[in-house]
């Protein structure tokens, strides 16, 4: 695979590129359908979930805490206001299960990490969007901080984030790559502002990051963590 030119600068996703966070949603919300199956069947309780969900991004944004109030919220509805206290206080306990995730390292993630640090070329950094005490501590539990110059922590992953992230990492744009697993997030926004991108493919999605993938000059796609050694 042809390697990447002129990179300074790696920026890494944390969930479902460093480790494993989405996985543990989708148990959740499994349960959550289970609880709620006499006020439907899991599919619509799910979409109607999801529609909850997108609707209160604007105010509540990403993160186990938004996917919490979500899950209360659309109980609410979809019970029409029936469902019972002691189904409410079950929910927020499995919710309160996502802010506790051990977020132990995917394979090959410590030692590529620790290598590419070694080299001294890079500077490294994790940019992840979220909300801000749950990722720190995540990324605490991991065991990672060591490996990373900075930890940008946003709202939402726009080309004002990652032009703000090169300006934090002192970099140009096209020194910028950008490792994760989403396209929407990760690779779409970093190519249009001209930087690159490696895309690693995580087997569980959240519905809301789906997108189309595409072919890009500056872009790559590797299937294990480690490949980041053979284009860098």
């Amino acid at each position: 695979m042809e390697k990447l030119q002129n990179i300074r600068a790696i920026a890494f996703d944390a969930d479902d590129t460093l480790w494993d966070c989405q996985s543990h949603f989708d148990q959740v919300e499994r349960r959550y359908c289970e609880l709620l199956a006499e006020y439907g069947g899991a599919e619509a309780i799910s979409a109607s979930l999801f529609d909850v969900e997108t609707a209160n991004m604007d105010d509540l944004g990403y993160g186990a805490k938004a996917f919490m109030l979500s899950l209360v919220e659309n109980a609410v509805k979809v019970s029409e206001g029936q469902v019972k206290a002691e189904i409410i206080a079950e929910i927020l306990q499995l919710g309160r299960q996502l802010l506790h995730i051990h977020a132990r390292p995917l394979a090959e993630v410590p030692d590529t990490l620790a290598r590419l640090r070694a080299c001294g070329r890079f500077r490294m950094a994790v940019f992840t969007k979220g909300e801000l005490l749950d990722q720190e501590k995540k990324l605490h539990r991991s065991g990672l901080e060591p490996y990373f110059d900075q930890v940008a922590i946003v709202s939402d992953k726009t080309e004002k984030a990652y032009h703000q992230l090169c300006e934090n990492l002192g970099v140009k744009t096209e020194e910028l790559v950008m490792v994760g697993n989403s396209f929407r997030s990760d690779i779409a926004p970093v190519l249009q502002i001209g930087g690159k991108a490696v895309h690693i493919p995580f087997h569980a999605t959240w519905q809301h990051e789906h997108m189309e993938a595409f072919v890009h000059e500056n872009l790559r796609t590797i299937e294990r963590f480690g490949e980041l050694l053979n284009i860098l």
